[in-house]
C-alpha cells in the first residue's frame, strides 16, 4: 500500500519537472486572484475535498505570511488588469459575524500592503457605517449602483472590485460591469462543486504521470447524482442504491490496496458552501432512515436555494489529530501559489467526519507540529494548486456556456 511519504519522496524527486509543468499549465487558463482549499490527509491518501472561490478566512493566516500574500496579490493584479490605483472589496451581508469582519480587515491590510487605496462596502450595508472584528472595528463606505450595471463610491468609480462574496442568492444589479475579481460566473449562483471535480480530473492524471502514482492517491472518488428530491422516498430510495454501489467500489478498492477502512461516502449540495448540506454515511440505508431534522439539514443551501443535485465523495479520514481533536489542512492560495496554510481541527469530531462546524477552531502550523510544515509545502501544496488549475479551466467552460 502507498504511503505519504512515499508521495512526498516522489514529489521532491521531480520537484523541477513538477514546477515547469505548473508553469506550463498555468499559462493555459485564467489563474484565480484567491482560492482556499481543503485537504483531507489519511497518510496513504491526499485529496483536496473542498475550494472555495471566495475566502473568507483570512484572519486565520500567520501574521509572517501577510508580506508574500500581500506581494502576490500586487503580481496578480498588475498581470491581469491595467492601472490599477483603488480596490473596492465587496463583501457578504453577515457582518454581524466578528470572524468574518476580521477576515475583511486582514484582506485590507493586504490590499493596503500591496500599494492599493481600500474601500469596503454594498448597497446592502448602505445603512451601517463601521463594523467591529475581533481585534478592531472596519469602516464602510456608501456604495451606489449605477444605470450601466456597476457600482460608484462617492460618484466615482473603482478600478477593480475584489469580490469576497460568493453570490449564492444571486449577482446583483451593481456587479454586472466593471472589472471585477473573482468573475461573477465563478458564485455559486451557477459553479457547481461537481464542475470542479470535472476540471481537476485532467490535472491530478497528468501530475499523477509524472510522479509515476496511481491518481487515486492524489483526489477522491466521486459522482454526481441529478434531480434528487428528498422529501420524497422514490427519489431516496433511488440515491440510496447509487451510494450504496459507490461503497461497494471502494471497499473493493481498499481491500485490493490492504487498507484496513470501512469506506465512507460524504453526500453533499452540489453548489454552496460554509459546510451547509453536508451528510456522512456508511450505507444507502442511512438516507431512507432519514429524520425530518436531518433531511432538512441535508437539504438545506445558504440564502435558502434550492438543493437538486448532491455531489457524492470519498471520505478520506484525517491523519492529523492535536491537543483540539482531529484536524485537516486549509491552504490559502493567492495568484494560484499555495502561499499560506492553517489547520481546522475540531475536537467533537472524529477522522472520518466533516470538521467545519461550529465546534471546529484554527491552528497554526507550529501549533500542529514541526512536520506539519513538511507536508504543507510537498503534497498538500500540490492538490491546493492542482485545484486553482482547475478553477481557471471551470472558469474557461463558464465563460463559453455564457
Amino acid at each position: 500500500m502507498m504511503d505519504g511519504q512515499w508521495i512526498d519522496e516522489r514529489i521532491e524527486a521531480n520537484r523541477e519537472r513538477l514546477t515547469a509543468w505548473m508553469a506550463e499549465k498555468r499559462a493555459e487558463v485564467p489563474i484565480p486572484i484567491y482560492g482556499s482549499v481543503d485537504v483531507r490527509d489519511a497518510g496513504w491518501k491526499v485529496a483536496a475535498v473542498d475550494a472555495n472561490h471566495f475566502p473568507a478566512g483570512f484572519n486565520n493566516v500567520p501574521d509572517e505570511d501577510r508580506p508574500r500574500l500581500a506581494e502576490l496579490l500586487r503580481e496578480h493584479v498588475e498581470r491581469t488588469a491595467s492601472s490599477v490605483t483603488w480596490v473596492h472589496l465587496y463583501p457578504e451581508s453577515h457582518t454581524r459575524n466578528p470572524g468574518y469582519v476580521e477576515n475583511l480587515r486582514t484582506l485590507v491590510d493586504l490590499l493596503v500592503r500591496a500599494g492599493y487605496l481600500t474601500t469596503v462596502g454594498s448597497p446592502e450595508l448602505n445603512d451601517i457605517s463601521q463594523v467591529r472584528g475581533l481585534s478592531g472595528h472596519l469602516d464602510l463606505v456608501n456604495v451606489q449602483a449605477t444605470n450601466d450595471g456597476g457600482l460608484v463610491v462617492n460618484g466615482r468609480k473603482p478600478d477593480l472590485v475584489l469580490l469576497n462574496n460568493d453570490l449564492t442568492t444571486g449577482l446583483p444589479n451593481e456587479l454586472q460591469t466593471g472589472e471585477i475579481m473573482p468573475p461573477t460566473q465563478m458564485g455559486w449562483h451557477r459553479r457547481r462543486k461537481s464542475e470542479h471535480q470535472r476540471a481537476l480530473d485532467p490535472y491530478v492524471q497528468e501530475a499523477a504521470a509524472l510522479l509515476d502514482l496511481d491518481p487515486w492517491y492524489l483526489q477522491t472518488e466521486w459522482f454526481v447524482s441529478e434531480d434528487k428530491c428528498l422529501e420524497k422516498e422514490t427519489c431516496r430510495t433511488i440515491l440510496a442504491a447509487e451510494v450504496d454501489a459507490f461503497l461497494d467500489g471502494l471497499r473493493e478498492r481498499y481491500a485490493a490496496l490492504g487498507i484496513d477502512q470501512e469506506p465512507v461516502a460524504f453526500v453533499k449540495n452540489d453548489r454552496g458552501t460554509y459546510g451547509l448540506g453536508i451528510m456522512t454515511v456508511r450505507s444507502g440505508s442511512e438516507l431512507l432512515e432519514l429524520s425530518n431534522r436531518k433531511m432538512k439539514r441535508l437539504m438545506y443551501a445558504k440564502g435558502g436555494a434550492d438543493v437538486e443535485n448532491f455531489l457524492v465523495q470519498e471520505g478520506v479520514p484525517t491523519s492529523m489529530t492535536t491537543g483540539s481533536g482531529v484536524a485537516e489542512p486549509v491552504v490559502y492560495l493567492v495568484d494560484g501559489e499555495a502561499a499560506s496554510w492553517f489547520y481546522r481541527a475540531n475536537e467533537k469530531k472524529g477522522a472520518m467526519d466533516n470538521l467545519n462546524s461550529p465546534s471546529s477552531s484554527f491552528l497554526s502550523a507550529a501549533d500542529v507540529g514541526p512536520e506539519a510544515v513538511h507536508l504543507a509545502r510537498g503534497r498538500h501544496a500540490l492538490v491546493a494548486e492542482l485545484s486553482m488549475l482547475a478553477m481557471g479551466a471551470e472558469r474557461l467552460a463558464n465563460a463559453r456556456r455564457t
